[in-house]
């Protein structure tokens, strides 16, 4: 029932407004629009005011990384429409140096998650009021949630007790104390292993 629905809104979408959608896909019982930043503001205001849609609810805003693409990111966003209960993706690709269109003009509550995205990923957004972090602390290189981020960081954060205020310092990984060997212990080690003692009694 639901994916005849949504089958009906994509074809309502793709004749109506095909020009500004590159792709629309059907997964899970979810549609999902392929656009591109040029046509974003226009699909998306035309998915909130139109009486066949009313997408009104702005659900959220995420950014998705694929390093080994040339436009690295997606920028995705989730819509929902109350009134014909049901929800629908909108998804852009952009690289790392080219802006997607901010959607504050049009769904004002779009501000924090476009932040967030720029906070953690570094995707940038034209026309946005106040663009800049908003989870990382001000003075935070890179983006934490791309996938070439390193686990541990650039620097570690502490409170320095005798200046009075948070210290940044260089990531120190203290691994002197590990001993890799490499040997399985289910093949047998050249050694006991700790506890194995008390079998052999």
């Amino acid at each position: 029932m639901m994916s005849q629905v949504l089958k009906e809104l994509s074809d309502y979408l793709t004749e109506v407004k095909g020009g500004l959608i590159d792709r629309a896909e059907i997964a899970f019982d979810e549609l999902t629009l392929v656009t591109q930043p040029g046509s974003l503001i226009e699909l998306m205001t035309f998915l909130r005011d139109d009486a066949q849609c009313q997408f009104i609810s702005f659900i959220d805003c995420c950014g998705v990384d694929w390093p080994g693409r040339a436009d690295r990111f997606d920028v995705v966003y989730h819509l929902l429409s109350p009134r014909q209960n049901f929800r629908i993706r909108v998804q852009v690709a952009t690289s790392e140096e080219a802006a997607v269109p901010s959607l504050t003009s049009v769904f004002p509550g779009a501000d924090w998650f476009e932040r967030e995205a720029y906070d953690l990923y570094g995707i940038l957004f034209t026309g946005h009021p106040d663009l800049r972090r908003i989870l990382t602390d001000y003075g935070f290189e890179g983006y934490p949630l791309r996938k070439d981020f390193p686990l541990t960081g650039f620097v570690e954060v502490r409170y320095d007790d005798e200046v009075k205020r948070v210290v940044y310092e260089p990531v120190e990984l203290k691994q002197e104390f590990r001993n890799f060997d490499f040997l399985s212990p289910w093949e047998g080690t050249d050694y006991v292993l700790p506890g194995d003692e008390k079998a052999k009694g």
